[in-house]
C-alpha cells in the first residue's frame, strides 16, 4: 500500500472542527494520501473482513471454512478487528446450548462509521456517503463547478462536508474520489482536459479541507473495482461475479473508458490509466482533436444532444426564431431518451446508431484482449435499455472470436456512486488495521 503525506492549505469543514475559524489564512493540514489498492486482497484480516461484509452475521466456524483459514487464525483476526471496532459480536444470535464464545456470530460494525465518496464527472458531480458495509447511506448530485481546479475542488469539498454532516452520529473514516482524466494515483493529481484541469491538486484540496485519509483512483478503473468488491453483496444474480480469470468493464456516458480485471485485481498502468476517447468509429462526426470519428465525440451525451438538434428532434428547440422567442435552454440527454421512448422514430434511430457504435468498439476490444468477461456500464446503456439489443448485436457481428455473452452491470444508473463507494473503502477493505490506525490519526 502507497502511503504518502502532503500539506495543503484549506479551510476544514465541521467534519473535524465544529468552529468556525476566523482567521483570513486558512490553517495547515496534514493529508494522508493512500493509493487505492482495487483488488480483493487475501491477507486474514482482509479475508475476515470481507466474509462479515458479504455473509455476516456468521460464526467463525463458518468464517474459517469461507476463508479457508484456520480457525485460530479466525479468531485472532476477530478479535483484532473487534478491538479497532470494525466488527462486533452478535450474543443475541448464539445458537441455542452452544459453549464458549467462538460460537458467538459477529458481523461488521457498521453504525458508527462512514466513509465520504466523490465522483467528479465532466458535467456532475456526485457526493456519496456509505457505511463500512459499502452500503450507500445518502447521495446527492450538484454541478461539477467551473473555473480554476482549486476554486473548484474547494467548492466540491465545503458540498461534500456540508452534506457528510447530516450523519453526525456517525465518525467518517476515508474519503474517496474518483475521476475521468489522466490520474496519479501516489500524488493524487489530476489532468482533465474536459475540465480545464493541469496538475489539480485534489487529495491536497479534498483531503485536507475534510482532515480525512484520501484516496483518488481513475472513474472506470473504480467502476470495475466495485464489480469485484461490492457486487456480491449486492447482486440479486444467482451466480455472483466471479474473481478469477479476466473482465474487461466499457464504460460509456458523457465520457468513455475501459478496464482490466486479472484474477481479482483491477489492472493501473504505473503511469496512468489508458484513453479510449479518440478510438475510431467510422463515423463522420468532427473531434475536438481535429479527426473525425474518434469515439467519445461520436457517443457522448454532449454529442448525441448536439446531434438530436441538428436533426430538429426537439420541437422546443427554436432553429431560427424571431428577436422576441425567448431562447430555449439547451437539451440534456434525458430528452433524447424521453423522445425515444414517447415514439419518436428520429431519436430512436439516434439511439440505435449509438448504440450499434458501441457494440463495434466493445467487440474490437474484446478481440484485442479476449477477456473471460465483459461488462457493460454507465448511462450510454442503462438509461435506455431498448438499445442493449442493437449493443449485443452489433458486438457479435464484428467481434471475431467464439460467441461470448456480455453483460450489463448490475449497478444500473448508480454506477458512479459505487464507484466513489469502493474507492473511499479499498483501503479498509485490503488492510483494515492499518487504515483503522490511519482514519483514528
Amino acid at each position: 500500500m502507497s502511503v504518502s503525506t502532503l500539506h495543503h492549505h484549506s479551510r476544514p469543514t465541521a467534519l473535524r472542527s465544529p468552529a468556525r475559524s476566523t482567521s483570513h489564512t486558512p490553517p495547515r493540514s496534514r493529508v494522508q494520501l493512500v493509493a487505492p489498492d482495487l483488488r480483493i486482497a487475501d491477507s486474514p484480516a482482509a479475508s475476515v473482513l470481507r466474509v462479515a461484509c458479504v455473509e455476516g452475521p456468521i460464526s467463525r466456524d463458518s468464517a474459517a471454512r469461507t476463508t479457508g483459514l484456520s480457525i485460530a487464525t479466525v479468531n485472532r483476526q476477530v478479535s483484532a478487528l473487534l478491538g479497532v471496532g470494525l466488527l462486533r459480536e452478535r450474543a443475541d444470535l448464539t445458537a441455542a446450548g452452544a459453549i464458549g464464545r467462538p460460537r458467538v456470530p459477529f458481523e461488521v460494525n457498521h453504525e458508527p462509521f462512514s466513509t465520504i465518496g466523490i465522483h467528479i464527472g465532466a458535467v456532475v458531480t456526485g457526493i456519496i456517503v456509505s457505511d463500512p458495509r459499502g452500503k450507500i447511506l445518502g447521495a446527492v448530485e450538484i454541478p461539477t463547478p467551473s473555473g480554476s481546479a482549486d476554486a473548484a475542488l474547494a467548492s466540491i469539498t465545503r458540498s461534500a462536508g456540508a452534506f457528510a454532516g447530516r450523519w453526525h452520529r456517525r465518525t467518517p473514516l476515508w474519503v474517496g474520489v474518483a475521476l475521468g482524466g489522466r490520474v496519479d494515483t501516489t500524488t493524487g493529481t489530476v489532468d482533465h482536459p474536459r475540465l480545464g484541469w493541469e496538475n489539480a491538486q485534489v487529495a491536497g484540496v479534498i483531503g485536507g479541507g475534510l482532515g480525512l485519509p484520501i484516496s483518488v483512483s481513475g472513474h472506470v478503473e473504480a467502476m470495475a473495482a466495485s464489480e469485484l468488491l461490492l457486487a456480491p453483496r449486492v447482486s440479486d444474480a444467482a451466480t455472483p461475479p466471479s474473481s478469477t480469470g479476466t473482465s474487461l468493464y466499457f464504460y460509456a456516458r458523457e465520457s468513455a473508458g475501459m478496464a482490466l480485471t486479472i484474477d481479482g485485481r483491477v489492472h493501473t498502468p504505473s503511469s496512468g490509466p489508458g484513453s479510449i476517447a479518440h478510438l475510431p468509429t467510422g463515423s463522420s462526426v468532427l473531434c475536438s482533436c481535429g479527426n473525425r470519428g474518434c469515439l467519445e465525440a461520436a457517443v457522448s451525451d454532449r454529442a448525441i444532444v448536439t446531434a438530436a438538434i441538428d436533426r430538429k428532434i426537439f420541437a422546443s428547440v427554436a432553429r431560427g426564431a424571431t428577436h422576441t422567442t425567448a431562447p430555449q435552454p439547451r437539451p440534456t440527454i434525458s430528452a433524447v431518451y424521453r423522445a425515444a421512448t414517447d415514439g419518436s422514430e428520429a431519436a430512436r434511430e439516434l439511439l440505435v446508431e449509438r448504440a450499434v457504435t458501441l457494440g463495434r468498439t466493445v467487440a474490437l476490444l474484446r478481440d484485442m484482449f479476449n477477456p473471460d468477461r465483459v461488462v457493460l456500464g454507465g448511462q450510454a446503456f442503462t438509461a435506455y435499455p431498448a438499445g442493449i439489443p442493437h449493443v449485443g448485436e452489433a458486438f457479435a457481428a464484428n467481434s471475431t472470436l467464439p460467441r461470448r455473452d456480455i453483460r450489463v452491470t448490475g449497478f444500473g444508473d448508480r454506477v458512479q456512486e459505487f464507484a466513489a463507494t469502493v474507492v473511499s473503502l479499498s483501503s479498509l477493505y485490503s488492510d483494515p488495521l492499518a487504515s483503522m490506525r490511519r482514519a483514528a490519526a
